[in-house]
């Protein structure tokens, strides 16, 4: 038995997203339950968000890996790795990234990529990450692509305002290539089982459903701590971060989360406001968004950092991309 000469590190090499098709404002929520534009905004600052018409997760998930990989200037048949952080699929098999790979056309040649989902909800995409950075330095991959893609509105209740104003759409990828030096952090993942049930999606009604103070607390008390051990696994200060990209779930969680880290006068990514809360899709697809729009400097320490269902939550610190 051997093992094979493992990657000295990764790095992202690309960013891409794929927003949903309908733009929902506040206002048309108002003729749906019994809300306000300005009482959405005071408890989750968003303003809009993305609703998928006709777009399935797979849909979305695909549309953001092509312009990922357009984004990182490697071909599709490089990628070995497909992994997809999802919550929201709709089919139990084929999995999420088995369609996108045949969607990419991968494995025209009869070797097609590894496929595997990922499902901790709002972590999901940290999971992911943190999965295909190991994969790539154990040689298990060479070249991967992280999705983490949602379509929340598949399990919204329209008539509970505590979660309706929440929820959206969308898909967010990263592509991941072995590095000569570590640029993706090592993973800080975990979870608190006795929060298991505050956010869900399951029987009897089959829709999300989430105990959103128990939620508030943890963030506002645990997050933290989790965050910060995310930074120093990799051997870094909080000092050194310049991006702060955490679970767009509520603006009123991302501020006080940047405040009790220090990162308060640091690019936080509040993508929330505009494209509301996609679980899983939140972080690579705010990422993707303000990358692409030129909010976010190449070749920086950005610290990533999911939370939710489960109840789950992970980290690492990740080199922003390098232009060109």
């Amino acid at each position: 038995m051997r093992l094979p000469t493992p990657a000295a590190g990764t790095e992202i090499a690309g960013l891409g997203h794929a927003e949903a098709s309908r733009l929902m404002d506040n206002h048309e929520l108002e003729g749906m339950m019994d809300t306000s534009d300005e009482w959405i905004r005071q408890r989750t600052g968003i303003v809009t968000r993305r609703i998928a018409d006709g777009q399935t997760v797979a849909d979305l998930a695909t549309d953001a890996a092509r312009h990922a990989l357009e984004d990182s200037g490697l071909p599709a048949e490089a990628i070995d790795l497909v992994v997809v952080a999802t919550t929201t699929a709709e089919e139990r098999s084929p999995n999420t990234a088995g369609r996108v790979s045949a969607a990419l056309g991968l494995g025209a040649d009869g070797r097609g990529p590894g496929i595997m989902d990922v499902n901790t909800a709002c972590s999901g995409f940290e999971y992911a990450l943190g999965v295909a950075d190991q994969s790539i330095r154990t040689g298990s991959a060479t070249h991967a692509i992280v999705i983490g893609a949602e379509k929340l509105s598949s399990v919204t209740d329209w008539t509970d305002r505590t979660t309706a104003v929440l929820t959206a759409d969308g898909a967010g990828a990263a592509v991941v290539r072995p590095s000569g030096t570590p640029r993706i952090g090592p993973v800080v993942w975990g979870s608190k089982p006795a929060l298991a049930d505050a956010v869900r999606i399951g029987p009897p009604s089959g829709t999300f459903s989430q105990n959103g103070r128990e939620v508030l607390r943890w963030a506002l008390t645990d997050a933290a701590d989790h965050a910060r051990a995310a930074v120093e696994r990799a051997g870094l200060a909080l000092a050194d971060i310049q991006v702060l990209a955490a679970h767009q779930a509520n603006l009123r969680i991302i501020e006080p989360l940047a405040d009790a880290l220090g990162l308060a006068d640091r690019i936080v990514v509040t993508d929330v406001t505009e494209s509301g809360n996609t679980s899983a899709a939140s972080v690579p697809l705010g990422l993707s968004r303000w990358w692409h729009a030129g909010r976010i400097p190449e070749d920086v320490p950005a610290l990533l950092f999911g939370f939710g269902g489960g109840f789950t939550y992970a980290g690492m610190v990740a080199m922003t991309p390098r232009r060109g």
